[in-house]
């Protein structure tokens, strides 16, 4: 007997075609007319205070027979599913009418209208599933966005009064015999958080059960499948309403157990478009999208111009692209809208739903995605009361406005994710986490990093997640209090859609073993991912870093602990990341921060080998692995890495003679590579982040060389690319990088003036600076990273070329819309961090979708000449060109823009990628015996005729030949590449 469990109708539906999902309630509300009586019928024909139309959820109880005819009509144009007319069925959006005791009454008679239509037509039409969902709107409220310009950390509402509101309308829904659950139109995330926080609450109250796309639903109990779908107001724009990207607020809600998400309202198919195909993109589940009859336009008979033979069309498009698998409309459509719609999409098979990688995908309101190529995140500890005498003397005063500038500090040096942590006697702990975490989210620049919710007391934990609309982590959980505890705070903290840092204690305390690491290790991450169902990608362990050279045997093999406890987990827990606190190592140093400074960096050196993706660093306190001194170093890992008995004696004597002579020391430090050359001064003040003479050497550098521009292209260029070379062999960290990249920022500002006047000083010398072309270049969505492509653009400028820059986090959209209003010559796309390729590759394929022919440059530490061609490339026909560095890019933009060299151009740049292509392809190749590849080669059947004899053989010397004749002979390709003048 087979044991297979039936497929839900939904699933099976979604399995076979494109689903249709209803049009606009309100625009076809609109369209019969109703008066202030009508609205108000008999029972409420005295009510006072406002007048009532508009009040649309009031007419599923005055007006019942005209909403259930809307449905019955939806169902009739074609429609699979109809939502509710409940929108604004709960007691925060009815508060405007005074009508918060109705909200269970109006949204249960919603569902029960929607139930009768779907009824009567599967009655008339055997065979045939209509669906009903239970549309559940944002409110009028958001909970994530200041509603006090004088106080920053103000809300319209409260998560807990939002899941009080929600969970009431949740029930009166099921009450009323919903089939689906939709949270749509989505613009503040936290509210739509805890709507699904609300449902499920409701699904554990009532034995029911999501049905998660790809996942089982929990056997025994009704299904009741969960829908999401957002909206995004600004046309252009690749931001929502609270400011997050497509991608952050997939990110944020990836948690839910969802069958799909999907976009709707706010736009027309035009403005959706590049939208939805990102989100399609990201998505591993199904995708619904039902956008606005195009932009409103009040003079229209629906307030809206795309009529049904306009929209239907667009959406086909889509179709044909794979972009959806429910479609459907929003405001402007109607029945004749929905009818047009499916039509149009006879034939067309669904979008296949992608595979993802198991990543662990953070978000403030930009994404932060940890790939295996994204080398260390740093988690920025200064916004700690434990921590940080600043931090905690500013909160304890009250003073929020200016404890805010510590996280942004954090954020400016590098810190990926700002760890925040409230715990002070003194303090109401929870009171502090939310005003904290409110006033953050107001700063755009803090606001976009994901927040590590730091607390040892699981009140205030849950207080700062209820605060944060993008995924976080919460810091930490442990298997101390015990299983029942460790379980029911990680069901809970994957509710609220966080990510979890679990801590290497149990109920015998804190492991500082090998094998107590892996023990506690193993156990909590077979209890997450077995009994909870926790995502192992989600789960960062903290195997505990502890403090060395304490002077106590047992503590000298700590640090090689956590090394090897790393490199164990990355080996046998499959997807699980490791952070820890680095300053933890050190602690026996504390107020040496030489010696400090080099512990910290030598141990991430080793610890990020073995693996470690995350630690809580101070950016401040990082020296540059390779700029340690040998000695220092040497003394340093003798005590991390636990190699002779005496190493702590030896460090410790090393750290008191630093202590006395720390300024003499300071002083002649800086007096050795102030002694050195100008282009060395320049290089190490990159190298080591210090701004402090840069200016001055800059401008000694520029009157050594002939034009500032060399002093660009020379040291600067110089430095930065053995920034580039220590960043990528994992000796700088990104903090570092930043730093660095200050520095040359400040270094161009100087010498920017100079070249202004060189350009000047032609102009009135009589000569003529003609632009060479237009460039227009931009640091791709996603990546706010700007240096490369800023210096590129001043030697471009330099050059006479035009250069049009965006900037950075450039949507596709504003990069190609821009191309063409301004008839650029060329395109140069920019990025830092692994995500950005994904974007660049993008890019292409919409130049190529757009018909454009513009050459393409791509640029960026991540970049290669390799990916270019084997990602990039293959997308777009028109060149695509990796530069590689900034001295590169003139003899590249010149050779693409000028007549006579750009065909000779690009046919070598075609067939060098076509090697990269075939060389990345050969790697993965199935090789046959070298036997019987012989036995394959071709037969030429030779004739003794067909071959001449050679005129001569052996070595001929030719005596006095004229160089004149042999010049035309020379092939100087080798070398101007190996000079790096190749282009």
């Amino acid at each position: 007997m087979s044991t297979e469990r039936p497929i839900h109708p939904l699933a099976a539906l979604l399995r076979e075609r494109i689903v249709f999902i209803d049009g606009a309630m309100g625009t076809t509300i609109q369209q019969y007319k109703l008066t202030e009586e009508q609205f108000r019928g008999e029972r409420f024909k005295d009510w006072t205070g406002k007048d009532l139309k508009g009040n649309n959820e009031l007419l599923n109880l005055t007006q019942p027979q005209i909403i259930e005819e809307i449905h019955r009509r939806y169902f009739e144009a074609g429609a699979d599913i109809a939502e509710t007319n409940t929108f604004n069925g709960q007691f925060i959006s009815l508060g405007d009418y005074g009508m918060e005791s109705l909200a269970y009454e109006l949204s249960r008679a919603g569902a029960e209208c929607a139930r009768r239509a779907a009824d009567v037509v599967m009655a008339a039409n055997p065979g045939r599933q209509c669906f009903v969902a239970g549309a559940i709107g944002p409110t009028t409220k958001t909970s994530s966005i200041s509603t006090d310009v004088n106080d920053a950390s103000a809300r319209g509402t409260t998560w807990d009064e939002l899941v009080r509101a929600y969970g009431e309308q949740v029930i009166a829904l099921l009450d009323g015999g919903v089939d689906i659950l939709l949270v749509e139109t989505i613009f503040d995330t936290l509210n739509a958080k805890a709507a699904f926080f609300a449902i499920q609450q409701i699904f554990d109250e009532r034995g029911l059960t999501a049905l998660p796309y790809g996942r089982e639903p929990e056997p025994g109990k009704r299904i009741v499948p969960l829908m999401a779908s957002v909206t995004f107001i600004q046309k252009g724009g690749t931001r929502g309403v609270t400011g997050q990207t497509v991608e952050a607020f997939w990110n944020s809600i990836s948690h839910v157990p969802l069958l799909s998400v999907g976009m709707n309202c706010a736009l027309g198919p035009a403005e959706m478009r590049p939208l939805i195909e990102e989100l399609s993109n990201l998505a591993p589940m199904y995708v619904s999208v039902y956008p606005n009859a195009g932009l409103p336009n009040p003079l229209l008979p629906t307030g809206f111009p795309e009529t049904p033979e306009s929209l239907a069309p667009q959406l086909a498009e889509w179709g044909r692209a794979g972009m959806f698998n429910i479609v459907g409309g929003c405001c402007g459509t109607t029945p004749p809208h929905i009818a047009k719609i499916v039509e149009a999409m006879g034939g067309l098979t669904p979008r296949t739903v992608p595979s993802v990688e198991p990543y662990l995908r953070l978000s403030g309101i930009d994404a932060l995605t940890l790939t295996p190529e994204a080398n260390f995140a740093n988690i920025g500890e200064r916004a700690n009361v434990t921590g940080s005498p600043k931090f905690a003397k500013l909160i304890l005063a009250g003073n929020y406005e200016e404890a805010v500038s510590v996280a942004r500090q954090q954020v400016d040096n590098g810190a990926q994710i700002i760890d925040v942590n409230m715990d002070e006697g003194m303090l109401d702990g929870a009171a502090a986490m939310t005003k904290f975490l409110n006033y953050i989210m107001t700063e755009p620049e803090i606001a976009r990093v994901p927040i590590m919710v730091d607390s040892s007391k699981w009140s205030v934990i849950e207080a700062g997640l209820k605060c944060i609309q993008g995924k976080g982590i919460v810091n930490s959980i442990s298997l101390k209090e015990g299983e029942e505890k460790f379980l029911a705070q990680a069901r809970l903290v994957q509710r609220y859609g966080a990510a979890v840092v679990v801590m290497a204690f149990d109920e015998q305390g804190q492991a500082d073993s090998l094998e107590r690491k892996r023990e506690i290790c193993q156990r909590s991450y077979r209890l997450l991912v077995d009994r909870v169902g926790f995502p192992p990608q989600d789960i960062i362990f903290d195997p505990n870093i502890l403090t060395v050279a304490t002077g106590i045997e047992e503590h000298n093999n700590y640090a090689v602990n956590f090394i090897e406890a790393t490199r164990w987990i990355k080996q046998n827990l499959p997807h699980a990341k490791v952070s820890g606190g680095v300053s933890n190592i050190s602690f026996s140093f504390r107020g040496n921060n030489t010696v400090r400074e080099a512990m910290h960096s030598a141990f991430l050196y080793h610890a990020i080998k073995a693996g470690l993706d995350m630690g809580i660093v101070n950016a401040g306190m990082l020296e540059v692995y390779e700029e340690i001194p040998k000695d220092t170093l040497a003394l340093v890992e003798d005590v991390l890495l636990n190699r002779r008995a005496d190493a702590t004696e030896r460090l410790v004597t090393f750290g008191e003679s630093v202590k006395q002579k720390a300024a003499g020391a300071v002083e002649k430090t800086t007096e050795e590579w102030r002694m050195l050359p100008v282009e060395q001064r320049l290089s190490h003040a990159l190298v080591k982040g210090i701004d402090a003479f840069v200016i001055q050497d800059t401008e000694e550098a520029r009157l050594k060389y002939d034009r500032p521009l060399h002093v660009i292209e020379g040291p600067l260029m110089d430095g930065m690319n053995v920034v580039g070379d220590l960043f990528g062999s994992g000796k700088m960290f990104l903090p570092q990088v930043v730093k660095s990249a200050r520095v040359m920022k400040k270094a161009v500002a100087h010498l920017l003036p100079f070249m202004e006047a060189e350009k000047e000083a032609t102009l009135a010398a009589g000569g003529e600076v003609r632009t060479q072309g237009r460039v227009l270049m931009a640091t791709v969505k996603g990546d706010v990273h700007d240096i490369g492509k800023n210096i590129v653009g001043v030697v471009l400028g330099c050059n006479n070329y035009e250069v049009i820059d965006l900037g950075v986090m450039v949507s596709c959209e504003k990069i190609l819309s821009t191309a063409r209003e301004k008839k650029v010559d060329v395109i140069g796309l920019s990025g830092l961090i692994t995500p950005s390729l994904d974007e660049m590759a993008h890019v292409a394929r919409e130049m190529e979708r757009e018909g454009m022919k513009l050459p393409l440059l791509i640029g960026g530490a991540t970049t290669s000449k390799a990916h270019t061609a084997v990602k990039i490339a293959p997308a777009y026909s028109g060149p695509v060109v990796h530069v590689l560095d900034a001295s590169r890019a003139v003899p590249v933009v010149s050779n693409l823009i000028s007549d006579e060299t750009r065909h000779a151009f690009e046919a070598r740049n075609r067939d060098d990628q076509a090697r990269s292509r075939a060389l990345h392809a050969g790697q993965t190749q199935q090789l046959i015996s070298f036997t019987e590849a012989r036995a394959k080669r071709t037969q030429i059947a030779w004739r003794a005729e067909d071959i001449p004899p050679p005129e001569f053989t052996g070595v001929r010397v030719l005596e006095d030949f004229p160089l004149a004749t042999l010049r035309e002979f020379i092939d100087w390709s080798p070398y101007f590449s190996c000079s790096k003048m190749a282009g």
